[in-house]
């Protein structure tokens, strides 16, 4: 059980998914949802990085955890 309100989860492919995304959720009882969703987490993107990277590198040092 995560026990930090600030950090959450991190997914590149939902389970049964064909589509390579960041999805994120703040909390183990939340829904999984694309991290351009998440305004407040955005990261702005670099042309030569897959979409979401910027965000997902960010939220690694903030202690999100990736499945």
């Amino acid at each position: 059980m995560l026990t930090n309100a600030a950090i959450g989860q991190m997914i590149w492919k939902l389970p049964g998914s064909r589509e390579t995304v960041l999805h994120l959720r703040r909390s183990e009882t939340d829904e999984w949802r694309v991290y351009s969703e998440f305004a407040d987490l955005m990261e702005p993107e670099e042309l030569e990085m897959s979409p979401g990277y910027a965000t997902f590198i960010t939220l690694l040092k903030r202690g999100w955890v990736l499945l």
